[in-house]
């Protein structure tokens, strides 16, 4: 028998990579919340905070879902919800995103003393609730939008960043990473030009995935007062205002519960899309 030198993993291209129904299924449902939002821009049927529809009006030709208990049109307060839910889980997750990496990244490359200080410190965060972090720094700043998405981004950069700091870890300990190492590259290449290339297919995976919580978080917050203000129509704000009629007006509570259904799942489809993409372990025949 000859002896054969180990080769290096060959990466998937871009045509061996499969796009999955599932993500094919969540493109289409973010999609859609995404058309919505953009629709609002340039089109409401109503002004969101309109008065004079009537009081828990069910569907006509005037209001396509009825109106709330103040006689707003519900679709247009739908509409305008898209709009700050794409708001809170963009900027959120990509909050999270930049923190995390950036965090998880210097703790990788750090002495061993700041590494375990941060890795502690990141158990911590972590095994702290997210929302009632998220409480606290609202509560601090100010009920706004603006506020939400740093809450939720800073209670969500400690997954992000715990990610980061093990996959740089596992890169950095390979063979040709050492070699890089020794002939005097420069951290910022090693990151540029060895660790980014290797693990941003899951963290993709995970922002996808911070993207949907934040959606939730941000209509948790909403939905207990402290989330964007009115007339800003946030889907948890709507819930919160129908759970008194809905047994009169079952519609002011179904219609925002679908939509935050329809966002949050689409996302965490998309997610386990890109998974199966980026993962040869999970790629089926």
């Amino acid at each position: 028998m000859t002896d054969t030198l180990p080769t290096a993993p060959v990466r998937p291209t871009r045509r061996q990579r499969r796009w999955s129904v599932t993500a094919t299924l969540g493109l289409v449902m973010v999609g859609v919340v995404v058309a919505v939002a953009l629709i609002s821009l340039v089109y409401l049927p109503y002004p969101p905070d309109q008065i004079g529809g009537g009081r828990l009006t069910g569907p006509s030709t005037a209001h396509w879902l009825g109106t709330d208990t103040l006689g707003r049109d519900l679709l247009a307060q739908l509409m305008v919800g898209a709009r700050i839910a794409l708001m809170a889980g963009a900027g959120s997750a990509l909050l999270a995103g930049v923190l995390g990496i950036v965090l998880g990244l210097l703790a990788a490359f750090a002495q061993r003393w700041f590494d375990d200080g941060v890795a502690a410190v990141l158990d911590v965060l972590i095994a702290f609730p997210s929302l009632l972090l998220a409480m606290l720094v609202v509560a601090a700043r100010g009920a706004t939008l603006g506020s939400a998405i740093l809450a939720i981004g800073l209670a969500s950069s400690a997954v992000v960043a715990r990610l980061t700091r093990i996959l740089a870890k596992r890169v950095l300990s390979q063979q040709y990473v050492l070699a890089a190492r020794t002939s005097g590259t420069r951290w910022l290449g090693i990151v540029i030009h060895h660790i980014l290339p290797n693990i941003w297919p899951t963290l993709a995976v995970i922002v996808a995935l911070q993207f949907g919580l934040a959606v939730l978080a941000e209509a948790s917050l909403s939905y207990l007062g402290l989330g964007a203000p009115p007339p800003n129509a946030s889907w948890g704000s709507l819930l919160q205002q129908a759970q008194g009629t809905v047994y009169v007006a079952p519609l002011g509570a179904i219609a925002p519960g679908i939509a935050l259904i329809v966002l949050v799942l689409g996302m965490n489809l998309l997610a386990d899309g890109m998974q199966d993409a980026f993962d040869p372990t999970r790629r089926r025949r």
